[in-house]
């Protein structure tokens, strides 16, 4: 595609978008992201394993958020709404103030008090935002949402707003498009679950025989979608779901009351798209695994270290699962898996700062202090 001609995946992905064709398109030019192969990791080279990662933080707020977000509120213009709200660990707070701002409508943002990451927070004040910091967890600003909704003229833009997972289907249609196929394996980080719900969408309106089947797996828009000309796919990814070890409602099987995790972004016990979620995982014979903060961040390290890919420790998340699932053998040797990084690492610096132990060091401002470092180095 020509990146001059690009102007948003509303315009690219129109025809399989429930929008109105009048509609006014409220983007920033989401989309579009790279589709990188790794290529430093011993496990994946001694395998044969190509696994691509897709840098959903290169969108315009650092996350895949920027998707959902102006599919849902292009919609909320087009019904004249004045205001959106949501509940939000940093990356949707971030996302619907600065789509609220481009549309020129209000924002409102329910954010947990002490859990949130500085750099999203810091979006979502530049752009505008009214922000109220709850004594509470996510899940708790969820069910706040719900009910203000009722009772004020907000419209919630989290992911349980439909169109919020329209958007976010078009990810699993740029991944067809770049490989020419669906690939064998498709993991991501699951906290909310709208995310692996929606690429799950992406794929089964790909592989679909005709539009009648395409509009019964989308399950979202109520028929309302027409469809565009892309690679026919013969078969869909098997869906893999990873967790942090203190926020694995998916794994324990039960809602989680007070989720811990160092991974915000994953930060929640009760994931409003649990059923879809579900589905995907058991249409597509997957799985869902989780793992400890500890083991989260290491992945954040080695891909910074080892691939130049700086995310967020909630996007390693499906790296870990990846690697560990290449190195078990439950991903084939010579599979294609592709691995979804949610959002930047700029994200929440803190975080990476904490565990980083790269070399610090202060020296004169003279060619001897500096010729003497380096060659100390090397």
């Amino acid at each position: 595609m020509d990146a001059g001609s690009y102007t948003g995946l509303i315009e690219r992905y129109r025809s399989v978008l429930p929008l109105p064709e009048d509609c006014r398109v409220i983007s920033l030019h989401e989309g579009n992201t790279p589709l990188v192969r790794c290529l430093n990791l011993d496990t994946v080279n001694r395998k044969e394993i190509k696994l691509y990662l897709k840098l959903e933080g290169m969108n315009p707020t650092g996350s895949f958020k920027d998707r959902g977000m102006t599919v849902a509120i292009t919609r909320a213009v087009s019904e004249g709404c004045h205001a959106v709200i949501c509940a939000s660990t940093g990356n949707t707070s971030a996302s619907a103030a600065a789509y609220a701002a481009r549309a020129g409508i209000k924002a409102f943002v329910l954010i947990p008090e002490g859990n949130i990451a500085m750099g999203k927070l810091a979006q979502a004040m530049m752009h505008g935002a009214i922000i109220l910091q709850i004594r509470g967890n996510f899940d708790d600003g969820m069910s706040l949402v719900r009910k203000v909704a009722d009772e004020t003229p907000v419209k919630i833009v989290n992911s349980i707003n439909p169109y919020r997972l329209q958007g976010q289907k078009t990810a699993s249609y740029e991944i067809v498009e770049a490989l020419g196929s669906a690939p064998d394996f498709h993991c991501l980080p699951v906290g909310n679950a709208g995310n692996i719900s929606a690429h799950w969408v992406g794929y089964s309106e790909l592989a679909a025989e005709n539009n009648q089947n395409v509009t019964q797996a989308c399950g979202f828009c109520n028929g309302d979608c027409t469809f565009i000309s892309l690679p026919k796919v013969t078969s869909k990814p098997k869906m893999l779901g990873y967790q942090a070890s203190g926020a694995a409602p998916f794994i324990t099987g039960k809602v989680v009351e007070k989720p811990q995790t160092v991974a915000t972004a994953i930060r929640i016990g009760n994931p409003q798209s649990w059923d879809f979620a579900q589905a995907a995982i058991n249409e597509s014979n997957g799985w869902f695994r989780s793992f400890s903060d500890e083991q989260i961040l290491n992945t954040q390290k080695l891909l910074a270290a080892s691939e130049g890919i700086f995310c967020e420790p909630a996007s390693a998340a499906s790296v870990t699962g990846a690697l560990h699932d290449i190195e078990s053998g439950n991903v084939p040797d010579g599979s294609t898996v592709v691995c979804t990084l949610t959002g930047h690492g700029l994200k929440d610096p803190d975080i990476a700062i904490k565990q980083c132990h790269a070399r610090l060091e202060t020296i004169d401002a003279d060619l001897d202090s500096v010729r003497r470092s380096i060659l100390d180095d090397l």
